[in-house]
């Protein structure tokens, strides 16, 4: 992947790292400063383990805001409300899949790597089930191998929103 790269994020994805960013460098940010500045007052700082701390977690603080500044500006968000034709499995949509063997129904989003949360629904673009499901159409057929084995789906809605 070239460095210059767009990163799909979804409207909410966007806006959650946006966010997290600016909290980063408004209150983080100057929260670490503070706690340097104290733990500095504290004397001897080679064997001083609120500075070497406060360092670490500025180290950290300021890794996270390059990453997600770097993310952030090769953003490119796709809103798929604003879609026409959801005729097939796209960036940022949901699926809904029927499990073949169970019949139990699952809702996926298909999102960004920054914005993936299994848990929430939400599958990184990258994963092998959103790679299953990129182009498909409803009433498809997809077979997933997982680590107890493989899995039909069908993909019975393509939807812009969370049904």
């Amino acid at each position: 992947m070239s460095s210059m790269a767009k990163v799909p994020f979804t409207p909410a994805g966007y806006k959650k790292l946006k966010d997290e960013l600016n909290h980063l460098k408004t209150v983080e940010r100057q929260q670490v400063i503070r706690d340097i500045a104290e733990a500095r007052d504290h004397g001897d700082l080679s064997e001083n383990a609120e500075y070497d701390a406060a360092k670490n977690r500025q180290s950290f603080i300021e890794g996270r805001i390059n990453h997600l500044g770097e993310r952030l500006t090769r953003a490119e968000v796709i809103d798929p409300t604003q879609m026409t034709n959801l005729d097939r499995v796209v960036f940022g949509v949901f699926v809904t899949l029927s499990d073949e063997d169970t019949g139990e129904e699952v809702v996926y989003q298909l999102v960004g790597e920054d914005e993936a949360d299994v848990d929430a629904g939400r599958v990184s673009i990258a994963a092998p089930l959103a790679r299953a499901l990129l182009g498909k159409e409803i009433d498809d057929e997809i077979f997933l191998q997982t680590p107890a084995g493989g899995k039909n789906y069908l993909i019975l809605d393509i939807s812009a929103t969370k049904p």
